[in-house]
């Protein structure tokens, strides 16, 4: 739950089938469907899941993924909140109309290529080695800087793949590809001196970042 506090330890891997029940992965491959149906990107299905509402997004892993493919394709005016309740309704022998379709609103992002790495002419802003504090980033939309790494300093520990950036992506204004980099915090950096102590290793995108000096 992305350093939240109250969930539990992380239960080990075990060698179970990657899908408890059938449904599960009915929804993984509608999910990957519903994003291309909806001229999305992996950053914009992130983003759906961001706005997941609480009790949906704690009822199950891929019972989220459903809901935000539902969202993604509203997004997009591929599919309405009242043609979903209608299919539902229907499915239950009740006799409901269909609703007329939204109208169809697909975002026009142009992409470099395939994938999300990118090549950039300019040089990274930081070497391993290098001291560097996180942003004190407040957004409404989508990041992949973690709130519980926001305001903390860690230790560049590797340079990773050019990438387009998540946050301009995710709401389709351009790929705007960033420097990567592997950043390691101290546990108690992050959770207070109670912690238990490790280290923990992030990737960051260059603009989160800043020298400390």
């Amino acid at each position: 739950m992305g350093g939240k506090q109250g969930f539990g330890h992380v239960p080990p891997l075990t060698p179970e089938p990657p899908f408890a029940e059938p449904w599960e992965g009915k929804a993984f491959a509608l999910a990957l469907l519903s994003i291309r149906a909806a001229g999305a990107n992996t950053p914009a299905f992130r983003y759906a899941l961001e706005r997941v509402p609480p009790a949906d997004y704690l009822a199950s892993y891929y019972h989220r993924w459903l809901i935000a493919s539902q969202i993604m394709l509203a997004d997009s005016g591929v599919l309405s909140a009242e043609q979903v309740t209608a299919r539902a309704a229907r499915l239950t022998g009740a006799d409901t109309a269909e609703p007329g379709p939204p109208e169809l609103n697909k975002p026009q992002m142009p992409s470099g290529g395939p994938g999300n790495l990118r090549t950039l002419d300019t040089p990274p802003a930081f070497a391993v080695g290098d001291r560097v504090r996180t942003a004190d980033l407040q957004t409404a939309g989508h990041t992949r800087l973690p709130g519980y790494v926001r305001r903390r300093t860690g230790t560049v520990t590797a340079i990773r793949p050019a990438a387009i950036f998540p946050d301009s992506a995710a709401q389709f204004e351009g790929e705007n590809p960033q420097h990567c980099y592997a950043v390691e915090f101290d546990s108690r950096e992050l959770w207070g001196t109670e912690a238990e102590p490790f280290h923990l290793s992030i990737d960051l995108f260059e603009p989160y970042l800043e020298r400390v000096t």
